[in-house]
């Protein structure tokens, strides 16, 4: 018998078995948002709990909501937990509240957000390794690290070629390798070495395991903060006048500093506040590829602190062992990407979002939420202060600035005195040609570049060989099966690949139409960007970065530490070289095929643009080498293209507004999509014409407007036709309570053949 939705009281109540109290429980399920549970006396379950209950004919791990001493439909119809989780504290009050405001504001199930926020170890029905009875391994990472580690690791080496043999217990390995501890904290700090099963009953783990101790016979050296210029200590003083009162206050501050105006020495100058204060300091990044260059300017700051790494890319082990040391109150600073918002932190006294515009702070998948949103949320509830850093903040975070929502700190000089924002020209594409995407003169600009002993960066947003192959004779191009969209041709592979559901096939001899061997790629992509580079200059150290050449674990950061020592002459690839990287050498950098997004129909495509340009611009020239940008395009006059050039993103900002503000577009209204998708085209119809009729029963005419079902932008995907419906409020209240009239009828109706999801906020539409 499946378990009973709770949704809203009922006029009976029912009494309970003796001793017997009611659980509400959330469980990763599309369905409601708690279920009703019969709690036995005999179990000790409190909020926050993560317990195992029956559901359906399957088992599940679920958390505790909420007790209560009655119930709503009768007793014998409710099913009873089975156990509690062991080896695991409840999740606190706080972050609990979290779950409950993105369950509203998101219109999600509670139990679908928590159980997700955790790591998956703690959601399998499998027993948690308690810190007295857990083995070691050997990660992938730490073969790959075994295999390359210099003579002079001795420690490291010993410990990682044992274990190489087998997962060995604690106590077997410290009594092989006497005073290995510390060797082992760091090893499993660095993800080489993780918990396993455990393979000997006897074996007793030694103390927690800490991220930041050094290997024996290191001592570890604090690195000194270096002297502040005047607009970084007015933020670090304002920053410090709300975290170092002791009062426990929430203000959320906008970081607004060009690119290396050193924003990071303000971030860690907070964090070194925080942690005077005993409090613990979170910080968000956009990209896993972020993660672990952050984590080695915060080591070399505070070698005496234990930093946990929070990020879906961590072995199993290492990420559970770092949640559960921000949980119990050890780890000092959590680093992580999106998902890490959502880490328990008893004393989080400092939350951080470095390139809060960035997209990659949206869920897209699943629970659709903004990382950024729902911490200036939990630094709300948890009385501390949130800094929003960015060269380029969003337009929604500006606005909140004008509002006197948010307090902007401004950095308008690099932090490198000599330092300046680089020059930006244009090489017109209607002027000169571009064989294999890249003009001569940018070539030109490159080799110059590289003779100085410089280096050069090239971007392009696209991976892969090309965009499409295509037929000479009659036009012919490979498509996607199961999406509507084109085939990308890899050719080191031989492959086409999709970009959207990964679908795979051997790039093809023939015209799939007329049968013609006159087959070319047309457009380019990163590869082959990267072979025009090669063939250029076959005597150069090339490195690609885009998401092909980085699937390894540690390979992207192999690369950018290469190119910080200069080991690199040219670096090639996507936007995962524009957010946060500091190349002392890097005076020139290329942009091609910047144009796609000026054609775009989305009403962001030119924040976005502006944000990418600036960004990846802004790597020339952050030492005392002058920097140089050149952009290859068709559209020399474009407003996106002139504020670049004029670094001007101030004033980009301000016309956007004047437009958004005309067309009544956000910041000036709300948006919420309904996502759907199915199989059956006639069935997805029907269902969007009723939701959009439900939607109009229920909508106030002079505060909504329900838009009519149309495409998304990719109609087809993995076999699935995509539709949405956009509703627009005057006010986020009204949305709000909009969403709430019209979810209930929506998860009521037949949707079996249907796939459906509300976004709110979308950041594409």
């Amino acid at each position: 018998m499946p378990p009973i939705p709770h949704l809203s009281p009922a006029p009976d109540r029912y009494p309970l078995p003796g001793g017997s109290r009611i659980a509400l429980i959330g469980l990763d399920v599309p369905l409601a948002n708690t279920f009703d549970f019969l709690l036995p006396a005999a179990i000790e379950a409190r909020v926050g709990s993560l317990v195992i209950v029956p559901f359906g004919r399957q088992r599940m791990v679920g958390v505790v909501v909420g007790l209560r001493d009655y119930s709503d439909v009768p007793p014998e119809k409710l099913r009873p937990i089975e156990s509690v989780k062991s080896g695991l504290p409840p999740l606190s009050a706080e972050i609990l509240s979290v779950f409950r405001f993105c369950a509203d504001y998101y219109h999600s199930s509670i139990g679908q957000i928590a159980l997700n926020a955790v790591p998956p170890r703690v959601r399998t029905l499998k027993e948690l390794p308690r810190q007295d009875d857990a083995s070691l391994g050997v990660t992938a990472d730490g073969h790959a690290a075994l295999a390359a580690m210099p003579a002079r690791s001795t420690a490291q080496r010993a410990s990682l070629s044992l274990l190489a043999r087998g997962a060995m217990s604690v106590p077997a390995l410290r009594r092989a390798l006497p005073r290995s501890s510390a060797t082992l904290r760091r090893l499993l700090a660095l993800g080489w070495v993780e918990r396993v099963e455990n393979t000997d009953p006897d074996a007793v783990l030694v103390a927690k395991v800490g991220f930041n101790s050094p290997a024996p016979g290191v001592h570890a050296v604090q690195k000194d903060a270096p002297i502040l210029n005047g607009e970084q200590q007015v933020a670090v003083s304002a920053l410090n006048g709300v975290i170092g009162d002791g009062a426990g206050r929430f203000q959320a501050f906008v970081l607004d500093g060009i690119t290396g105006s050193g924003k990071t020495e303000v971030y860690l100058a907070a964090i070194a506040t925080a942690l005077s204060q005993g409090r613990q300091a979170l910080v968000l990044v956009p990209e896993i590829n972020l993660t672990p260059s952050f984590l080695r300017h915060v080591r070399s700051r505070f070698p005496s602190h234990q930093i946990a790494p929070a990020h879906s890319g961590m072995a199993g082990g290492a990420r559970y062992t770092a949640w559960r040391a921000a949980q119990d109150g050890e780890a000092d600073i959590v680093i992580g990407t999106r998902l890490a918002v959502f880490t328990p932190m008893p004393r989080l006294g400092l939350i951080i979002v470095d390139e809060e515009h960035d997209p990659s702070f949206k869920q897209q998948e699943g629970v659709r939420y903004s990382a950024r949103d729902v911490a200036v949320f939990r630094a709300s509830i948890a009385k501390c202060p949130v800094v929003l850093g960015s060269a380029t903040p969003s337009i929604e975070t500006l606005d909140n600035v004008e509002r006197g929502r948010f307090m902007r700190l401004v950095l308008r000089e690099r932090a490198v005195a000599q330092a300046a924002l680089p020059t930006v020209s244009f090489i017109n594409l209607d002027a000169e040609k571009a064989p294999d995407g890249i003009t001569q003169s940018l070539i030109r600009a490159i080799d110059e570049t590289v003779k100085r002993g410089e280096q050069a960066m090239v971007f392009i947003n696209r991976r892969g060989f090309a965009p499409a192959l295509v037929c000479g004779s009659c036009g012919w191009m490979p498509e996607c099966k199961r999406c509507s969209a084109r085939m990308v041709f890899h050719r080191a592979a031989k492959r086409l690949k999709c970009h959207h559901c990964g679908a795979e096939a051997r790039a093809p001899a023939v015209c799939g139409d007329c049968g013609s061997t006159d087959l070319h790629p047309a457009g380019q992509g990163s590869e082959r960007i990267e072979d025009a580079l090669r063939a250029a200059f076959p005597h150069l150290r090339i490195a690609r970065v885009d998401r092909d050449s980085t699937r390894k674990r540690g390979s992207a950061e192999r690369i950018f530490l290469a190119a910080e020592k200069g080991e690199i002459d040219i670096l090639v690839g996507t936007q995962m070289l524009t957010k946060g990287h500091d190349f002392p050498k890097m005076t020139l950098v290329g942009v091609i095929n910047a144009d796609g997004a000026v054609f775009s129909a989305d009403f962001r495509a030119a924040e976005r643009m502006a944000q990418q340009l600036m960004q990846v611009a802004g790597r020339a020239g952050r030492a005392q080498l002058p920097g140089r940008v050149l952009i290859q395009t068709r559209f020399v006059e474009h407003p996106v293209y002139r504020a670049v050039a004029t670094h001007s993103y101030a004033a980009f900002v301000a016309a956007a507004l004047t437009e958004r503000r005309m067309m009544h577009l956000p910041p000036y209204s709300y948006l919420a999509l309904l996502r759907t998708e199915s199989r059956d085209v006639e069935k997805l119809d029907a269902f969007m014409t009723s939701a959009q009729q439900l939607a109009r029963e229920v909508a106030q005419v002079d505060t909504l407007r329900v838009w009519e079902p149309v495409a998304a932008t990719l109609e087809r995907k993995a076999g699935y036709v995509r539709k949405q419906l956009m509703v627009q409020a005057d006010s986020r209240r009204a949305l709000q309570q909009f969403l709430t009239s019209w979810m209930e009828p929506l998860r009521a109706s037949d949707t079996r053949a249907v796939r459906w999801a509300v976004d709110v906020d979308p950041i594409d539409v």
